[in-house]
């Protein structure tokens, strides 16, 4: 084989290998629980079960917290408590937030600019009837307060700055505690807790806003836990996690859930015990969240059911403080906080790419057209702009070794009965001798075998960094571009853009230099359909960024095609057409 069949070969191994990784990447690694294998799950009215041993005090023997009625808890209750639920609506300039009484929760935080598929504001509390909401208190055994019961004490003030400020009493039967959370201005939440002892935790999750079923099976869409450890980020796939995943509390930066384009997370102001990123199921009524039951109890409806993950903080001490977020994952406000939560916007291995990308997206949406779909295809075209040397040199290379194809298959012709020798066996001299001769004639005629291959390679990171940025830019989501397209992060519901793609890449290949042998030649005319089918599914942005780079390809192909460029001196085309001929006609002699 010649050593452009095994450029060719290595080109397209690459490509797919690099497509599948891109389409179908490896389930990334989780940390493993270091806890003991529990025996017995004790689960409460609110449904959350003890986990494996504590992460802060294993082996510490405690008493089971035993729950009032609601009568006798309503008697218990001493000086410091409040006689009734009430909850307290803090507005921001994009987000609404409820906090109730009742155990000082969160019940709801919406996004004013982010809507869902029923056009309501994104909610990032995950809905339930009953249960631990976040900022709720839990023990050791992550068995739920008996605090997240009674009615606490509010008082709404501001801070020095004017920042909304809503603080929570209690004192009673149930022990003394304080809370105290801050609404900054720059859209993290302040939070503050005091608690008599230390063997509690604080919970955010379990899960984060509440997504369309359709949102919950989309294998692109991500639900995972994640936290900044150290100098790496970790992330805990959600619907892979069978049992708890402890988080060490040293070294810890923040810690959250999250799923593609929305994050809650928790970022300490002191060194905390530990953090567990537990897997829970919803019940059949949609009630409550209770513990993923252990792998040999799981009924076989509950293998595949959707999990989520209950995030506690365990601070270790009576006294917890914190800054929250919650928000979408735009990518410069998270870098503007300064705490690394950009991180969690999954631009993979090309994130560099992805970021440069990314800022041009943004500056053309913001400067020259009010429609990312437009902001796409202008970017595209800028990206052709700037890689045009790479497809001009592999143009011209492809278009070279078009002309020298038919000198190539002569000179295989003519070794073609040598290569073998009567019993089958490869004649390893007569394959030297023909690639000698091919190498010759591409030194001769100044060509390099690699020229139309090497560039289409280094145009590779700038594709699948493009792939990462639109798979994880909230920008996109809900963005229209025209007519049915009416959210560029959602697949093509007539699939009208994946067929024309796919029908842009077979005339792409149509007009591309017919280099190669015919083999290759089908392969390469087979690509278009893999593609659309590839494409099918894929966010329409993807699909728009990439039939518009067809089009350009095609228009760059059509001009050197009429404009004669790589074509080399008139006639070049008859002298090379009848070498062939002419010695296939002294073999018939």
């Amino acid at each position: 084989m010649d050593e452009k069949r095994l450029v060719v070969a290595l080109v397209l191994s690459a490509a797919v290998l690099l497509l599948w990784w891109v389409v179908f990447p490896p389930p990334e690694p989780q940390r493993p629980p270091e806890q003991p294998p529990v025996e017995e799950s004790l689960l409460s009215d609110d449904g959350l079960a003890a986990p494996p041993e504590s992460p802060m005090a294993a082996g510490v023997e405690r008493g089971e917290p035993e729950l009032e009625s609601g009568d006798e808890l309503a008697e218990a209750v001493s000086e410091l408590a409040a006689s009734a639920e009430r909850v307290v609506t803090v507005e921001g300039i994009d987000y609404e937030a409820e906090l109730t009484n009742r155990g000082a929760q969160l019940v709801s935080y919406r996004l004013m600019e982010h809507l869902d598929r029923e056009g309501a504001p994104v909610d990032l509390v995950r809905a339930r009837l009953d249960g631990v909401f976040p900022f709720g208190l839990v023990d050791q055994g992550e068995r739920p307060s008996p605090l997240n019961r009674v009615l606490w004490v509010a008082e709404e003030t501001s801070s020095e700055g004017g920042e909304p400020v809503v603080e929570y009493k209690y004192a009673g039967p149930e022990g003394s505690a304080s809370k105290r959370f801050t609404f900054r201005a720059d859209g993290l939440v302040q939070v503050e807790i005091e608690v008599d002892g230390r063997d509690w935790g604080m919970v955010l999750g379990p899960g984060i806003r509440n997504p369309a079923p359709e949102e919950l099976e989309n294998r692109f869409a991500q639900r995972t836990g994640v936290f900044y450890l150290g100098d790496d980020v970790e992330r805990v796939d959600a619907q892979g996690a069978d049992q708890p995943t402890l988080v060490p509390g040293g070294g810890l930066h923040w810690v959250g859930v999250q799923d593609t384009y929305f994050l809650t997370a928790v970022i300490p102001d002191q060194r905390v015990a530990a953090a567990t990123l537990s897997p829970m199921i919803k019940t059949a009524d949609g009630g409550k969240f209770v513990p993923l039951p252990a792998e040999d109890e799981l009924a076989s409806e509950e293998e595949d059911v959707i999990r989520e993950l209950l995030l506690v903080v365990y601070p270790g001490a009576e006294e917890f403080h914190a800054r929250a977020f919650f928000g979408a994952k735009q990518y410069d406000r998270l870098e503007s906080l300064g705490i690394g939560l950009e991180k969690t916007v999954n631009l993979g291995f090309f994130g560099f790419f992805a970021k440069a990308i990314l800022r041009l997206l943004q500056w053309i949406h913001a400067n020259i057209v009010q429609n990312y779909g437009w902001a796409i295809v202008l970017t595209t075209f800028f990206i052709r702009i700037i890689l045009f040397p790479l497809t001009h040199k592999s143009t011209v290379s492809m278009k070279k070794m078009q002309k020298l194809n038919p000198k190539i298959q002569a000179i295989r012709a003519k070794y073609k009965s040598k290569l073998k020798d009567k019993k089958g066996r490869p004649n390893s001299e007569a394959q030297r001798k023909m690639n000698e001769e091919i190498m010759g004639l591409y030194k001769s005629e100044g060509v390099n075998p690699a020229g139309g291959c090497l560039p289409m390679i280094l145009q590779i990171p700038v594709l699948f960094a493009f792939y990462r940025l639109l798979s994880a830019t909230v920008e996109l989501r809900n963005a229209p571009w025209i007519g049915w397209i009416q959210d560029l992060s959602a697949p093509d519901p007539l699939y009208v853009l994946p067929i024309v793609m796919g029908g842009s890449q077979f005339l792409q290949q149509k007009l591309a230099p017919a280099g190669g042998d015919p083999m290759q030649r089908r392969i390469f005319m087979f690509m278009p359909i893999f593609f659309t089918i590839l494409f099918l599914n894929f966010p329409s942005g993807l699909v728009l960024y990439w039939l518009t780079n067809n089009v350009l390809t095609i228009a760059q192909q059509a001009i050197y095609n009429r404009l004669g460029i790589g074509e080399g001196p008139k006639g070049a085309d008859e002298e090379a057409g009848q070498d062939q001929p002419t010695k296939d006609k002294k073999r018939k002699k």
